[in-house]
Formats: structure tokens, C-alpha cells, sequence
């Protein structure tokens, strides 16, 4: 009976020194498809992702934000003028989107928010 004890608690030690523990791991349920972001300016703005080509970026309408992107928000076609004044990151929009949904949008004067 002793040694049956000892084989089980053996088992036991291992099945959880084996399988990963999930505490302290948060995913992110957001990377995959990407965050949305809706332009909710009441403007016509423009935007380079990644700082590639110049788009228009038409008020009500939304791009996808990946992990590894990087945007640039303009208020003129040539994307010269900065609406927002830096670069915003998938993070900088992450971090906005309290509910997990991931949807956030831009406010006028580049204020971000929750959806």
C-alpha cells in the first residue's frame, strides 16, 4: 500500500512539474485578426502604416492594426501635416481597449477610446 502512495504521489509531482503553468500568462486575444480602428473625427484624415503609402482614411471608416505596426496619422493628402504629433503603435491602441473587444477610435484632437 506504501509503495502504491509513493508511485501516486511520484505521478502527481510529475503531471504538474510537466504541464505549463497558465498563471501570469495573459494572451493576446487582439494579435491575430488586429485591433480596429474607426475615425471618429468628424475629418476626412490620412495615414501611412508601417511608412509606406500615403490613404485616405475617410470619417466612419476603420483600418486593422497588427502587432508589428506602426502608424502615422496626417490631416492633408500628402501626409506631410501630422494629425496625432508621433507614431502610434499596436500598444499605444491596446492599451485603450478596456473591454477586450478589440475596437478602439480616434476622437478629434487624436484622443484615443474604448468602442
Amino acid at each position: 500500500m506504501k509503495r502504491i502512495l509513493q508511485v501516486f504521489i511520484l505521478i502527481l509531482v510529475l503531471a504538474f512539474s510537466v504541464t505549463p503553468s497558465s498563471a501570469g500568462q495573459e494572451t493576446d486575444s487582439c494579435a491575430e485578426k488586429g485591433i480596429i480602428v474607426k475615425n471618429m473625427t468628424m475629418l476626412d484624415l490620412w495615414y501611412k502604416k508601417n511608412g509606406g503609402d500615403c490613404f485616405i482614411w475617410v470619417h466612419d471608416q476603420v483600418f486593422f492594426m497588427k502587432p508589428e505596426d506602426v502608424i502615422e496619422i496626417f490631416s492633408d493628402l500628402t501626409c506631410k501635416t501630422s494629425y496625432c504629433g508621433k507614431k502610434t503603435t499596436y500598444k499605444d491602441f491596446k492599451s485603450f481597449d478596456k473591454n477586450g473587444d478589440c475596437l478602439v477610435r480616434i476622437l478629434p484632437n487624436c484622443d484615443i477610446a474604448d468602442m
